[in-house]
């Protein structure tokens, strides 16, 4: 019986951050994907993860990013990476969480970065908007907590906070490798690969009409 539903917010509320990587790449006549491969290298200790857990502030990831890109042979500065992570806002997925939020539990895992979070003037408004903020129960940012996914504990976390199984538990992210961990740990998982597809498994798993 599923009592819960766990979200993402990038790339599942929001256009998946990597086509502003490709987009970047294009313009700038870099190799395709080569910042998600920066990203992917020693995903766990790199300059991202450490970010996200909040280790090293703005200046420091732009230091360590460019010094990983660099290993490579490019020139990516890590100021750079930052603002291509605010994506278009997909509205049906938001309607799709107000319909879940009159029947189940709602909560939202994220890795961000400090500069991202949800608190404070400065935060850029098109990455997080308020009123889709207060449709969750409960919010868990990498860069508050200094746990990121796909550390099994950040899910563990969310059903505490939640008061749930992770069997009663339905997760949504558009990566495949944050989606692995949930699984395993008993929650139906939606890997998010189009707002259309996403929207159709969920309606499967929970029983309702979200469009």
């Amino acid at each position: 019986m599923i009592e819960a539903v766990i979200w993402d917010f990038g790339g599942v509320f929001t256009s998946s951050p990597f086509e502003a990587f490709n987009r970047y790449e294009r313009e700038r006549g870099l190799p395709e994907n080569l910042i998600r491969k920066i990203n992917s290298t020693n995903h766990l200790e790199n300059a991202w993860a450490k970010f996200e857990r909040a280790e090293i502030d703005l200046g420091g990831f732009d230091i360590a990013f460019a010094a990983e890109a660099r290993a490579l042979g490019y020139d990516v500065p890590g100021r750079d990476v930052i603002p291509l992570l605010a994506g278009d806002f997909r509205p049906e997925m938001i309607e799709a969480l107000r319909r879940i939020k009159t029947k189940f539990k709602t909560g939202c895992i994220t890795n961000n970065v400090p500069s991202m979070d949800t608190s404070g003037a400065d935060r850029p408004a098109n990455l997080y908007r308020r009123e889709i903020v207060e449709l969750f129960d409960h919010m868990i940012e990498s860069s508050k907590i200094g746990l990121r996914k796909p550390d099994p504990k950040i899910y563990l976390l969310m059903c505490e906070k939640l008061g749930v199984e992770p069997s009663a538990c339905v997760y949504l992210d558009d990566l495949g490798g944050n989606c692995k961990p949930a699984r395993a740990l008993g929650m139906t998982t939606i890997k998010v690969d189009s707002a259309a597809q996403a929207i159709g498994e969920l309606e499967a798993a929970t029983g309702m009409s979200l469009r």
